[in-house]
């Protein structure tokens, strides 16, 4: 049970990369992404946790706007 809550974690996670632009923003490259990944926490490490708030803040925002989309359709 824990295993396939696991995999379908990993899986959400990955659905968000592509939801955000970065798979083709990348060229599908794993490394690319990787390393923007890595950029984006040691940027955010290096700030005091504004980051973290912003992120959230654009992320709920771009979350609400998709359902709104979709309960128009």
């Amino acid at each position: 049970m824990a295993r396939r809550e696991r995999t379908r974690h990993l899986i959400e996670l990955g659905g968000l990369v592509q939801k955000a632009g970065l798979v083709d923003l990348a060229d599908d490259d794993r490394a690319t992404i990787y390393g923007a990944l890595l950029e984006l926490v040691g940027r955010a490490r290096g700030e005091a946790g504004d980051s973290l708030a912003l992120w959230k803040r654009r992320g709920k925002r771009a979350f609400d706007a998709e359902n709104n989309v979709e309960e128009l359709s």
